[in-house]
């Protein structure tokens, strides 16, 4: 067993680990933070699969932004910061059924599977060609994709004025 065996178990536990956490945590705070190892974990997971750029992306989506607003929204909130989740032996015996069923069919998949095997590939750069055609060959979409999300953001700021002034002639 090589060091890149030992760092993927690593990342693949601690991965699994805070996953389980943010299933199976009753107060939301630490769900959030246990969701922060996970993103970090499959970051990491990323970059030991030469995905550079998807690893980066990763943390500068899931963690800088979505993670950093659920954590803001749950701290400035202040009635939602004790929120403790109910949990009912109603809802859990369906999730149970679909948990194993879905685990049955990926054991299944992965025991009758012939997984073909391949040298370990050197590494390649990944983030500098993607770059490059975002900047020649695909502008026009790239462009055209960043104006598209600045009208949303900017119709998500009238609705939300709108339904504020609503509230406050009310």
């Amino acid at each position: 067993m090589n060091w890149y065996d030992i760092a993927f178990y690593a990342f693949a536990i601690v991965t699994v680990v805070s996953a389980v956490g943010v299933v199976f945590s009753r107060n939301i705070l630490y769900a959030a933070f246990a969701l922060l190892f996970t993103f970090f974990g499959i970051a990491a997971l990323y970059v030991l699969l030469t995905a550079d750029f998807i690893a980066i992306t990763q943390i500068l989506l899931y963690v800088g932004g979505i993670l950093v607003l659920i954590i803001f929204g749950v701290m400035l909130t202040s009635r939602a910061f004790n929120v403790e989740v109910k949990r009912g032996l109603l809802k859990r015996i369906p999730a149970v059924l679909v948990v194993g069923a879905m685990a049955g069919t990926l054991i299944g998949v992965l025991t009758t599977t012939q997984w073909p095997s391949s040298n370990f590939s050197p590494y390649e750069d990944t983030a500098r060609p993607i770059g490059a055609l975002l900047m020649t060959q695909f502008v026009l979409p790239f462009e055209l994709a960043s104006v598209l999300l600045l009208v949303a953001l900017i119709g998500a700021v009238i609705i939300a004025r709108r339904e504020k002034e609503r509230g406050a002639q009310l």
